[in-house]
């Protein structure tokens, strides 16, 4: 139930999974390619809403994918590269790039911008409320409905709810819940988890269509009935 999916086609593990944790935590699914023949095949197989693209890639190297993707549709292209120079900037922008960032960068710029894109060619762009039978979770109006009761969480609780519920029967350790939630380089106690929870689970409790489970030594589910 992600908000849209995007595609990021970077060479560096640790690129991707820094842009992966900030893009979970705001409800987005993703898919990685770690070159540009792998970046084409996963865009066609699976039409993203999104791409985010380096330059300096193996192979094919990121222009020749931009175009690629461009000569197929008008999905919404973002290059973050650390190729800087005006006439690499041009060059994407003439290819048919809407956005280009260069390394290093602030994860928070890049969702503010991914967003800002999304908007701008998708009008009316937000982020669907997660529905399960008698619950709602609305994170843009911090808002849950719970048996027909409105509940307004913290913050905090109200997104780690959200990124419980929008992957529904999928473990997340601690450590996961804590990047996406709190951010990557929170160095807080991971029991925070722990006090986070047992609060939303006072408030919501739980029924037959869903709860959330613990996960010895592990983490923490939404479970949904029937699963």
């Amino acid at each position: 139930m992600a908000i849209a999916n995007i595609l990021i086609i970077e060479d560096d593990p640790y690129i991707s999974e820094l842009i992966g944790l900030y893009l979970g935590r705001e409800g987005f699914s993703f898919s990685v390619a770690a070159n540009g023949e792998e970046g084409i095949a996963l865009f066609l197989s699976e039409l993203p809403e999104l791409v985010i693209l380096d330059l300096m890639l193996p192979g094919l190297d990121g222009f020749a994918v931009c175009k690629k993707i461009r000569s197929e549709r008008s999905t919404p292209i973002i290059i973050l590269t650390g190729k800087g120079e005006s006439y690499d900037k041009l060059k994407g922008f003439e290819l048919g790039a809407d956005d280009y960032m260069v390394k290093p960068f602030d994860p928070k710029e890049l969702l503010a911008r991914i967003k800002a894109v999304m908007k701008r060619l998708k009008p009316g762009f937000a982020r669907e409320p997660v529905r399960y039978a008698d619950l709602v979770i609305d994170l843009d109006r911090y808002i849950v409905q719970c048996g027909g009761a409105e509940l307004t969480l913290p913050p905090k609780e109200m997104e780690l709810l959200h990124t419980l519920a929008t992957m529904p029967n999928r473990v997340l350790t601690r450590e996961q819940l804590l990047d996406r939630v709190w951010g990557y380089d929170f160095e807080g106690d991971p029991r925070t988890v722990d006090v986070h929870i047992k609060r939303i689970r006072e408030k919501i409790g739980s029924t037959p269509n869903y709860r959330i489970e613990t996960i010895r030594g592990v983490g923490y589910k939404f479970e949904v009935g029937g699963a």
